[in-house]
């Protein structure tokens, strides 16, 4: 839809929410001033509200776990998830995992501060399994049922990334995904999106980064085609125009 007048407030508004929801609760030194402390009981820890999808692009699960607990690679992620279907939680959800590294999505910068990183066991040119794939249902089911995250913001590290990065690969099945309600999909065939409508205005209402355009194009391109380049522009259009509808539903 072109973004006139009448339509910014309703992005304005979408924008604000996406940075409201992932607001950073990083922890932070101590203050070296000196002033009283009395602890109120009122509060709690950090509340992920994003979950980011990687590859290790590792061989093996030991190799991907060594990399993801080694000081001095400086990477983590909350879980890493084998071939077989094994499960290993390697930081706390409260804490923040080192896994997006240089990301953007909705305006924010900071994605390891409202986010949990999952590391899927594969080398990147591989079929993901079943079991892996059923395991990653089940404890996306379990983390959204503790933290209730809207279906939208289940997204690969390609997304908030998409200079630097295209996990998890070409082959990780987006779609399925969604019919368990984890990310957003549109089937085709599409109607076609209203005349004027904006691509990259659009994207950027999905979340990604407006100042690397055809990059995030990539990126939405291998989220949601498979990284089909023969798409056509009104193809694209009509995908993110459905998309976008998605994600502004009441329901998400």
């Amino acid at each position: 839809m072109k973004l006139t007048r009448l339509h910014c407030p309703l992005i304005v508004g979408l924008m604000s929410a996406i940075l409201v929801a992932c607001a950073p609760l990083p922890h932070q030194p101590r203050t070296t001033m000196q002033i009283d402390q009395v602890i109120s009981p009122n509060f709690d820890q950090r509340r992920p509200n994003l979950v980011i999808i990687h590859h290790t692009s590792d061989d093996t699960f030991d190799e991907a776990l060594s990399t993801l607990s080694t000081p001095e690679r400086k990477v983590s992620a909350h879980y890493l998830i084998g071939r077989d279907g094994r499960i290993v939680q390697l930081v706390n959800e409260n804490d923040r995992a080192w896994h997006a590294g240089k990301s953007w999505w909705g305006g924010f910068t900071d994605i390891n501060s409202a986010s949990l990183g999952i590391e899927l066991d594969n080398n990147g040119n591989e079929p993901f399994p079943e079991a892996q794939i059923d395991a990653l249902l089940a404890l996306l089911g379990d983390i959204r049922q503790r933290y209730a995250i809207p279906a939208a913001n289940f997204i690969g590290h390609a997304d908030v990334a998409p200079t630097r990065k295209d996990d998890p690969s070409i082959l990780f099945p987006w779609q399925r995904l969604a019919e368990n309600g984890f990310g957003l999909w549109c089937d085709a065939p599409l109607p076609p999106a209203p005349a004027g409508f904006d691509l990259a205005i659009a994207l950027t209402a999905l979340g990604y980064d407006p100042t690397t355009v055809e990059a995030s194009l990539n990126a939405f391109r291998l989220h949601y085609t498979r990284g089909d380049q023969t798409f056509s522009s009104e193809q694209d259009n009509a995908l993110a125009y459905c998309l976008w509808r998605k994600k502004s539903s009441p329901s998400q």
